[in-house]
């Protein structure tokens, strides 16, 4: 699926990476396979599904379009206008809206059946991320799925921290795609007091111990390409893990 943007989104040189209003980066247009799992699953719930860091939400107007209940949550509350502009008004009564940000934003126990957090925990240090994994273990319901998307240090135009990353990640370093500077490789030039100063850039091996640790049972994680239209991939930009919270 491909969503079309309104005209008032700001323009990008980069086809099918819409800029967000915050400066955090961009949203891709196209669903990656762990979206598109989320949302075949989210379309056959019973429940309630997050999509968290949603920026326009691309993944929530394809659930919705599917048939899901959908909480849309986004730190930035211009993207949830646009999110509700777009939603069909056959299906608006299937959506829901949450301003919140990891690792602070809060739901009760057992609220969801799935979870999509795409592109959106490698803004978190180490240990906030344990923090919201620990979380999202929360929301589920027993049986319930969780999808991550992370950058990885192999993305385009970052080939100097590879080296650095390697042999952090040789020595056992916990963190070895930390990228402290991250201000120096952003395309943004938005100014805003959210652009991001780091990125913890995170690979197969990194999500899925992170989601053992938090107690999940581990689906598959693995390196996938970019998703941007038209752009050359190396197969290795992303990663993407899918795990499940045991049954009770």
């Amino acid at each position: 699926m491909v969503m079309s943007m309104p005209a008032e989104i700001p323009a990008t040189r980069f086809q099918g990476a819409v800029p967000t209003l915050n400066g955090r980066g961009f949203m891709l247009e196209a669903l990656d396979s762990c979206a598109d799992e989320f949302v075949s699953f989210a379309a056959e719930a019973e429940g309630e599904v997050l999509d968290i860091g949603c920026a326009y939400g691309v993944a929530s107007l394809a659930a919705l379009n599917a048939g899901a209940r959908v909480c849309a949550c986004d730190m930035e509350p211009r993207h949830l206008d646009k999110l509700i502009e777009q939603t069909p008004p056959e299906v608006r009564s299937q959506l829901r809206t949450v301003t919140g940000i990891l690792p602070e934003v809060e739901f009760p126990s057992g609220t969801f059946h799935a979870i999509l957090a795409s592109r959106v925990i490698h803004f978190l240090s180490g240990p906030d991320l344990r923090i919201a994994l620990n979380a999202m273990f929360d929301w589920l319901r027993p049986g319930g799925r969780l999808y991550l998307v992370a950058d990885t240090p192999y993305m385009p135009g970052w080939d100097d921290i590879v080296p650095s990353y390697q042999a952090a990640k040789s020595a056992g370093d916990l963190w070895p795609g930390l990228i402290p500077d991250f201000a120096r490789y952003s395309a943004s030039n938005a100014e805003s007091s959210d652009r991001p100063h780091f990125l913890n850039t995170l690979d197969p091996d990194i999500l899925e111990r992170e989601c053992r640790l938090a107690g999940f049972e581990i689906a598959r994680a693995s390196f996938f390409g970019l998703q941007r239209l038209g752009a050359e991939a190396n197969g290795r930009e992303h990663a993407g893990c899918a795990a499940q919270k045991p049954n009770a």
